[in-house]
């Protein structure tokens, strides 16, 4: 069976990449796309409209979502009320906002899958991090990204502060609230009391997403950093893996890493 996809940002740095390769799959097709930038053209066969209200007249299966922070809740929720299952690879959106999709693709009895970073490599530094945090009580995240970038932290940093917060140690760094000078120069926090995840977020030219993982116990230290180049062919992959996956469960999945194994 044909899985029928809705394409918005088609024309942004992923959806670029993501159109031929939506397009050469035999499982796939680019029913519709959104880019207000395109808007009243065709994107390999596909009409593109300037906004989700006009792309969901076209019949469509699974929502991708590649846009922007301010836009990306509502694109979901009206691709899940027009009855489309739903890929989320924009960042910016927290458990709390996640949270009320989970509530609304249960009630409509459809699939979401968001993910900080579709990147198989990046999906490993969170597998490798959580697996460290049985084992290590201190961890904090640096961010690293473009100047440029609207959000912080990145999508891919919150995904798993929000997740290791969830499994982790307790610390044993002095609580922030106990901080004299400047304690917003400890970072954002992520979870409650002592596991609480710090996480710092640079932007910089010269980056383009990178996330690093860094443990700290008596004598030793350990890194896990991934860090991503100027192409988004590294995402098209699970993206796609995603959009193929997404029929198979009611509700929101976070991470690409649940589809794995």
């Amino acid at each position: 069976m044909t899985i029928r996809i809705l394409l918005a940002g088609a024309t942004g740095w992923v959806g670029r990449a993501l159109t031929p390769a939506i397009a050469a799959a035999p499982d796939l097709e680019l029913a519709a796309a959104v880019a207000r930038s395109a808007a009243g053209t065709r994107i390999e066969g596909a009409p593109v409209f300037a906004t989700i209200e006009e792309a969901l007249t076209v019949p469509a299966d699974v929502l991708i979502d590649y846009t922007k922070p301010g836009a990306v809740k509502a694109h979901v929720a009206a691709a899940l009320n027009a009855g489309l299952h739903a890929v989320v690879g924009t960042s910016g959106l927290g458990a709390a906002d996640y949270a009320e999709l989970d509530a609304l693709a249960r009630e409509r009895g459809r699939g979401v899958l968001a993910a900080g970073n579709f990147s198989i490599t990046a999906t490993l530094l969170k597998r490798f991090t959580l697996e460290a945090a049985k084992y290590v009580a201190d961890v904090e995240i640096i961010d690293y990204a473009s100047a440029g970038k609207p959000d912080a932290p990145s999508g891919t940093a919150r995904e798993l502060a929000e997740t290791l917060a969830g499994v982790r140690l307790p610390a044993t760094s002095r609580p922030v609230s106990e901080v004299s000078g400047v304690p917003a120069t400890r970072g954002g926090g992520f979870g409650e009391g002592a596991r609480e995840v710090r996480v710092h977020a640079l932007r910089l030219p010269s980056f383009v997403l990178g996330v690093e993982s860094i443990f700290g116990a008596p004598d030793e230290r350990l890194s896990i950093r991934h860090d991503a180049g100027s192409s988004a062919a590294p995402y098209v992959a699970g993206t796609l893996l995603a959009a193929r996956k997404v029929s198979g469960w009611t509700g929101v999945r976070r991470g690409l890493d649940t589809l794995l194994d």
